[in-house]
């Protein structure tokens, strides 16, 4: 490699093969449905045996009826801490928290599992995806950053060569 070329690949106006894409670019459902589809595919994340029994927040009146609701619960933890860090387990059962109906007295607000934040963190911990922070809760780490940068960057890449077909109306 010669110089000019070398020192081209590290100029700030490179427009190289890296897109300048991030999660905050993406719809983030489909972010969201996609790093957990990710997630299930890589065969890495060991879901809790206890899954398919418990309720995700005491609101609740019956368990998830997705049978990869964890995959998701993951995938929405780790968007949230890239947006958002450092995040708690406090912080992860009061995003997911929710209206408890109480039947006829007044409704209030309650938050969601502990145990269900708390393993959701554990298991991108053991990806190495966040880091504990020295502060307190959990940031995410460089390769967690790149992880999900990546495949927000595919999202947008498929998204644009989908064949989008204006309509246009004649008055």
């Amino acid at each position: 490699m010669t110089e000019n070329t070398l020192m081209s690949l590290f100029s700030p106006n490179n427009t190289g093969n890296m897109p300048n894409v991030s999660v905050k670019d993406v719809n983030q459902q489909a972010f969201t449905k996609a790093f957990a589809e990710f997630l299930k595919k890589s065969g890495k994340v060991r879901v809790p045996e206890w899954a398919d029994l418990v309720k995700t927040a005491k609101y609740k009146e019956l368990a998830p009826y997705d049978d990869d609701w964890y995959y998701t619960r993951v995938a929405a933890v780790a968007r949230h801490i890239y947006m958002r860090s450092p995040v708690g387990v406090g912080a992860v059962t009061k995003i997911f928290g929710a209206r408890q109906s109480r039947g006829t007295a007044p409704s209030h607000f309650c938050r969601s599992s502990g145990a269900v934040a708390r393993k959701a963190m554990q298991t991108l911990e053991s990806l190495k995806l966040i880091e504990k922070a020295p502060n307190g809760g959990r940031r995410l780490t460089s390769q967690g950053h790149r992880d999900l940068d990546r495949i927000a960057a595919q999202m947008k890449a498929t998204s644009k060569t989908k064949s989008y077909v204006p309509v246009l109306t004649t008055q």
